[in-house]
């Protein structure tokens, strides 16, 4: 007699939810071992249904669960009746249950939000405190504590200003070891404290020194680390949701650590609003020691050279009022007319890509997604058109002006005032009135 045939588990195919995908940067395509995933223009899966081998890597991969498994009526029915004998099936799903256990007890280790306070000779990076307010703000949704981690030598009263700025403990690391910023060092000091406390979070600002030790971090650590994040928040599975522009500015990706942790992200200076400062906050200080001594270290510093006095030395990003210039200044040349306009404000002249691209203008000037990103008062956009890459880096002004001759141009989508005309008789013109009221009332207070 024969043996009745054993009924093959249905494997389906894999399916997009309407409106979930959140182009993530082409994670099921990567994951897909069929080339069964094509992506749109938006960044959204495309299935081919006869090359899906119903494999669900797709769907195990993806971090806004926008991918299901469709099962036709009969392979439902199949699915009933090997429920129903509690087959391999059931097998297969203790397995699984196992594996998620041990990812769930690696992630509990886990818990607090830090801050790494960068200074230079004691002076603090004001990207440390703007980090410290969103820091708060993840730290509440996650209902843990927000801390510090300040490295360096004398740097104690920094845990003091921390505190002030929102956090509640601080890990602190005083060695003439760390005096002068060194990769090798700073990396051991950090490392260590990570490796002994467990942090869930990380936040480190993306200046030069910021994403030069975050990258040797997530490295030792083997973990996930997104860089120059717009927006940070936390979802209901405690995952840091991390948010920058990609394929070149144009969508907005929401990016996830699901399995690692820390979970890491810098964040430009100026991008995240500066939070309250309490003077009487008290907090706790940790204080460890660092494992190294010099003889461990191969680089040395020799000299340090200060370049603020540097005539082409301006900080775009600290700036108040500026004064920014694009394509449409034509010439090098003609970018005095905006530094009269900087200067009768007390501001500084910056500029987009395409005027560095140009020549007209270093790049330390440079706004934008390559740039800097700046906060302003006033931000006066002269001849700019207001590409995506630009508006990432000073669509959070408090005031923008956009002065253009195309009516159509980007800017004036983001722009408070729009004033669509000839620059070069625009510009003058309000330099000259504010000449004629700082000479009939005396200087005006400009807010």
């Amino acid at each position: 007699m024969e043996k009745p045939k054993k009924v093959k588990k249905p494997r389906g195919k894999a399916s997009l939810i309407p409106n979930k995908c959140i182009s993530c940067g082409a994670r099921c395509q990567s994951a897909c071992p069929a080339e069964a995933i094509e992506m749109t223009e938006k960044g959204e899966p495309v299935i081919d249904q006869a090359k899906c081998i119903g494999c669900q890597k797709c769907i195990k991969i993806c971090p806004a669960e926008a991918l299901e498994m469709f099962f036709t009526p009969e392979e439902l029915e199949i699915l009933k009746q090997l429920a129903a004998e509690k087959g391999a099936a059931g097998a297969e799903e203790e397995e699984e249950d196992s594996e998620e256990a041990k990812l769930k007890k690696f992630l509990a280790q886990y818990k607090g939000v830090w801050v790494f306070v960068e200074q230079t000779d004691c002076t603090p990076a004001k990207v440390s405190w703007e980090l410290l307010g969103v820091g708060a703000q993840l730290a509440s949704a996650l209902n843990v504590e927000l801390c510090a981690v300040v490295l360096g030598h004398n740097v104690e009263k920094l845990c003091q200003e921390a505190f002030s700025y929102g956090a509640s403990k601080a890990y602190l690391i005083d060695d003439p070891l760390l005096h002068h910023y060194r990769t090798a060092t700073y990396l051991e000091g950090f490392c260590s404290l990570v490796e002994k406390y467990k942090p869930e979070v990380v936040l480190m600002g993306a200046t030069g020194l910021g994403r030069d030790l975050a990258g040797a971090v997530a490295t030792r650590l083997g973990t996930g680390l997104t860089a120059d994040c717009t927006g940070l928040g936390i979802d209901e599975k405690r995952q840091l949701l991390q948010t920058r522009p990609a394929f070149g500015g144009n969508i907005m990706a929401t990016i996830f650590c699901e399995q690692r942790r820390p979970q890491m992200a810098s964040v430009r200076p100026h991008v995240m609003p500066m939070p309250a400062r309490n003077e009487n906050a008290t907090g706790v200080i940790i204080r460890e020691a660092i494992n190294m001594k010099e003889e461990d270290v191969l680089t040395k510093v020799l000299e340090v050279i200060d370049d603020a006095g540097h005539l082409d030395s301006v900080d775009i990003g600290g700036a108040e009022f500026i004064v920014s210039g694009g394509r449409g200044m034509m010439a090098k040349e003609n970018f005095k007319i905006l530094q009269e306009l900087a200067d009768e404000l007390g501001g500084v002249v910056a500029c987009s890509r395409s005027a560095v691209d140009a020549g007209w203008l270093p790049v330390e000037r440079q706004v934008g997604q390559t740039g800097k990103t700046v906060r302003p008062k006033i931000y006066i956009a002269c001849g700019i058109s207001g590409a995506i890459q630009h508006l990432v880096g000073m669509q959070d002004s408090d005031l923008i002006i956009a002065i253009n001759r195309d009516k159509e141009a980007p800017i004036f989508e983001v722009a408070t005032f729009g004033v669509v005309g000839d620059l070069f008789q625009i510009v003058p013109a309000i330099t000259e009135h504010i000449r004629q009221v700082k000479a009939t009332r005396g200087t005006p207070k400009v807010c």
